[in-house]
C-alpha cells in the first residue's frame, strides 16, 4: 500500500477568485498541474477533477453541502487526490472532461465532477450530486464509496473504460479529416436556408430563439439584421428587433445599472440567471451597435451608453483592464442585489413617482418573480407617457431621476461578488464593443477605452522575452499560456482599433499574431485550428472547437480574421484556408444555423462580397467616423495620410496634388472619389 503522506490544500497560493473560495475547505485541494498529476501516479489513485466558476450558483451549493463538511472532505482525501479547476482559467480541459461526461452521461453543466485514473483519463462524472440521495441522484458520498470500491476491486474494467473512452474523445476530434469540401461555391441560395432555419425556431412574440431557458443569441440576430440589410427580407429586421427589444425590456437588462445578465429561465426574458459576465455584455453592445446603425432607435443608443457605462463602473480595473464577472448570489440568496419589494419603492421616491415607478416596471404588492420583484418594460415608452399625459421626453426625463434615486439606495446593499481575474479573450471582445460603440456613437471616450485597454493587454498579458500571450491576469501576475480563443478575439480587437483610429500598426500585429496562431495551433490537413498550442503537454486531447456557443468559436473568428486579412495583404491562401474550414461544415452551418452563427456570417461575406475603402492624404482621417457610422457590413476600412506600401490596398494611391482621395473597391476594381464627393459617396458606402 503506498504512503499517503499529508496532504494540504494547495488553492491559498492561486489568483482565481473561484479557487480562492475553495483554499480553506478541508479537502485538500491541489490546482491542476504537475504536482498532483504526479502525486496520483505515484500513489496509483484515483484523481477527481471538480469544475465550476465563481459566478456559478450550483457550485457554491454544492461546495456548502459537501466540500465544507468534514466527514465528506476525508473520504475524498483518503481515497482520491482532488484538483479543482476554474473553468474560465482552464477551458481546455474544462471541454475535454465536460465531452467525456456528456458522452458518459446524455448531458452536462457546472458544478463538472469527473474521476480520472491516475493518467489523467476519464470513467465516471456527472454535474451536481447532493449531500444525501434525492432528485434521483445518489449522495456524493455514495459515488466517492461506490467509486473507491469499484476502483480497488474492479481496475482492469475501469482502465479499459477509460481508455475506450479518451479514444471516443480522440476520434470525434477527427472531424474535417478527409471530408468532402465545398469547391468554395457559397450561393445565395445558402444564406436563404440559413435564414429559414434560423426564422424556424423564432418566438414571434418574446423574441429570441427556442425554448426557455434563452440565451441571447447574438450571432443569430446579426445574421438576420445583415441578411435584411442586403436582401430587404422585413421578417428577418421583425424578428431580430424582437429580439433586441424584449431583451432590454426583460428582467435579463438590469432596468437600473445597465448590462445584461446571463440568460433567461422563462420565455419572457423575465426572470434572468442574475450573473452579469464580460462576454455576454460584450457581444450583446457590438449587436445592438449594428442595430443602432440600421435602424437610429434612441432606445439602442441610451442601452449601448447604459450597458458600457455599467461596465466602466463594476467590470472595469483602475489600470483599464476588464474584470470577468459579476456574481448571482449575494448573501447566499439568488438575485437578491437586483430585485425589491413595492414598499421599497414606495420608501425612496414621492408618492405620485412610486405609482409610475411601479406601473411601469411590472412591480407589485405580491411580487412578479419568487415573492419580490424583478424590473421589467410591458409597454413602450411613448405609449406609457402617454397614457399618463406626458410627453416622452418628459416621462424620459423623470425615469432617469427614479431610476439614479433607486441605483443610489440599491447602492447601500450587499454587493455580489466580483470575480476580479482578467481574461485576454473576453477583454478584447469587450475591447471590439468599445470599437463598435465608437463607431455607431461617436464617442471619443469610447475610442480611448478600447486604445488604452489594448495597451494594457500588451503590458500585463504578452511575454517579449518568449513572444508569448498568456491568459488570465490578476494581482500583478500573467498565467498560463493563452488559447485559441484569446488569441482569435485579440487579432479582431486589433482589426476593430485599426478601422477606429486609421493607425496601420494595428493591422500588423494582427498580420504577425494570425501567422503565430497558423503555426503553433493550425492543423495543415484540415484548415481547422487546435483549442491548445502545439507545445502544450498537460491534455489528453488537442481538441477542435467548432460550435458557436456563448461564446463564438476560435475557429469560426479565425475564419473571419482569414477573410479579412486575407483581403488586407492579398493573401490567397489565408483565403483558401478560410474556404476549406467552412466548406467542410457548410453542410451543418445550413442545417443548424443557431449553433454555428458566426459562420454563417462567413457565408453571408463570402456571397454578399466586401468592400473595401481607403481614405487617402492629408486630412484624410478626419472622414473617418463618418465611414465608420455608416451601416455597411462586409467592409474593410483603411487609412493612410502619407505614402505607404506595406498594405496592398493602399499602394500607389497617395493623391499627389495633396487633399484626399477616398477609394471604393469591389470585385477587383477601384473607383476614386475627390473631397468634395466623399460626404456624398460616404452615405452609400
Amino acid at each position: 500500500m503506498p504512503s499517503s503522506h499529508t496532504h494540504t490544500n494547495r488553492l491559498i497560493h492561486e489568483t482565481s477568485p473561484y479557487l480562492l473560495q475553495h483554499a480553506h475547505n478541508p479537502v485538500n485541494w491541489y490546482p491542476w498541474g504537475e504536482e498532483a498529476l504526479a502525486l496520483a501516479r505515484s500513489e496509483q489513485k484515483p484523481i477527481l477533477v471538480s469544475i465550476g466558476y465563481a459566478a456559478c450558483h450550483w457550485c457554491h451549493v454544492m461546495e456548502r453541502e459537501s466540500f465544507e463538511d468534514e466527514v465528506t472532505a476525508a473520504l475524498m482525501n483518503e481515497h482520491f487526490i482532488n484538483i479543482k479547476i476554474d473553468r474560465e482559467e482552464r477551458p481546455d480541459i474544462d471541454h475535454i472532461y465536460m465531452d467525456a461526461v456528456q458522452a458518459m452521461t446524455g448531458s452536462g453543466g457546472w458544478p463538472l465532477n469527473v474521476f480520472l485514473t491516475p493518467d489523467a483519463k476519464p470513467f465516471y462524472g456527472g454535474t451536481y450530486f447532493p449531500p444525501v440521495r434525492a432528485h434521483n441522484r445518489p449522495s456524493w458520498k455514495e459515488v466517492l464509496s461506490g467509486l473507491h470500491k469499484a476502483f480497488t476491486e474492479k481496475r482492469e474494467e475501469i482502465d479499459q473504460q477509460s481508455e475506450k473512452l479518451t479514444a471516443h474523445l480522440l476520434k470525434s476530434n477527427q472531424f474535417g479529416i478527409g471530408s468532402i469540401v465545398t469547391d468554395g461555391s457559397f450561393h445565395q441560395e445558402m444564406l436563404e436556408d440559413i435564414c429559414n432555419n434560423m426564422l424556424k425556431q423564432a418566438d414571434t412574440v418574446w423574441g429570441g430563439f427556442g425554448a426557455a431557458p434563452k440565451f441571447p443569441q447574438t450571432a443569430t440576430i446579426r445574421y438576420l439584421l445583415r441578411h435584411h440589410y442586403f436582401n430587404h427580407h422585413q421578417a428577418s429586421l421583425t424578428q431580430a428587433l424582437l429580439s433586441i427589444d424584449k431583451m432590454i425590456d426583460g428582467g435579463i437588462y438590469d432596468q437600473l445599472g445597465g448590462g445584461f445578465a446571463r440568460y433567461s429561465t422563462d420565455t419572457e426574458w423575465l426572470a434572468p440567471h442574475f450573473e452579469k459576465m464580460l462576454y455576454d455584455n460584450a457581444l450583446i453592445v457590438s449587436t445592438i451597435c449594428e442595430a443602432y446603425q440600421l435602424t437610429h432607435s434612441p432606445k439602442y443608443a441610451r442601452v449601448i451608453r447604459e450597458t458600457l457605462c455599467f461596465v466602466q463602473r463594476e467590470l472595469m480595473h483602475p489600470e483599464e483592464g476588464f474584470y470577468s464577472a459579476l456574481d448571482a448570489d449575494s448573501e447566499g440568496v439568488e438575485g437578491k442585489f437586483y430585485t425589491w419589494q413595492k414598499n421599497e419603492i414606495k420608501a425612496e421616491l414621492s408618492a405620485a413617482d412610486a405609482a409610475l415607478c411601479c406601473e411601469y416596471y411590472g412591480v407589485t404588492e405580491e411580487g412578479n418573480w419568487e415573492h419580490t420583484n424583478i424590473l421589467h418594460v410591458r409597454q413602450e415608452l411613448s405609449a406609457f407617457a402617454q397614457q399618463y399625459g406626458m410627453e416622452e421626453a418628459e416621462w424620459l426625463s423623470k425615469l432617469e431621476q427614479i431610476k439614479a434615486t433607486l441605483l443610489k439606495k440599491r447602492g447601500e446593499r450587499i454587493r455580489p461578488s466580483l470575480d476580479d481575474k482578467q481574461l485576454l479573450g473576453w477583454n478584447a471582445l469587450m475591447n471590439i464593443a468599445f470599437s463598435q460603440a465608437y463607431a455607431a456613437l461617436g464617442d471619443e471616450a469610447y475610442k480611448e477605452i478600447a486604445i488604452r485597454n489594448m495597451s494594457f493587454l500588451e503590458d500585463k498579458f504578452y511575454d517579449p522575452l518568449t513572444q508569448t500571450w498568456k491568459h488570465t491576469y490578476k494581482a500583478g501576475k500573467a498565467m498560463i499560456p493563452a488559447f485559441l480563443d484569446d488569441l482569435a478575439y485579440l487579432i479582431q480587437a486589433y482589426i476593430f482599433l485599426q478601422e477606429i483610429t486609421g493607425e496601420g500598426s494595428y493591422l500588423l500585429k494582427a498580420k504577425t499574431l494570425l501567422e503565430q496562431v497558423n503555426r503553433e495551433f493550425g492543423e495543415e490537413e484540415t484548415g481547422y485550428y487546435f483549442y491548445t498550442k502545439e507545445s502544450q503537454t498537460d491534455v489528453i486531447v488537442r481538441k477542435k472547437e467548432v460550435y458557436d456557443g456563448a461564446t463564438p468559436s476560435g475557429n469560426a473568428i479565425m475564419a473571419i480574421n482569414l477573410q479579412y486579412l486575407g483581403r488586407v495583404f492579398d493573401q490567397k491562401n489565408w483565403l483558401q484556408r478560410m474556404e476549406q474550414m467552412t466548406g467542410s461544415l457548410s453542410q451543418a452551418i445550413v442545417k443548424y444555423p443557431t449553433s454555428f452563427g458566426i459562420w454563417a456570417l462567413v457565408i453571408q461575406g463570402e456571397v454578399t462580397g466586401w468592400k473595401e475603402v481607403a481614405l487617402m492624404g492629408q486630412g484624410a482621417r478626419q472622414y473617418l467616423p463618418q465611414a465608420l457610422e455608416k451601416y455597411s457590413p462586409y467592409k474593410i476600412l483603411q487609412c493612410a495620410e502619407t505614402k505607404t506600401e506595406v498594405f496592398p490596398l493602399l499602394a500607389g494611391k497617395m493623391p499627389e496634388n495633396g487633399g484626399v482621395l477616398l477609394y471604393v473597391c469591389q470585385n477587383f476594381t477601384c473607383s476614386d472619389y475627390t473631397t468634395d464627393k466623399i460626404v456624398d459617396f460616404l452615405a452609400i458606402v
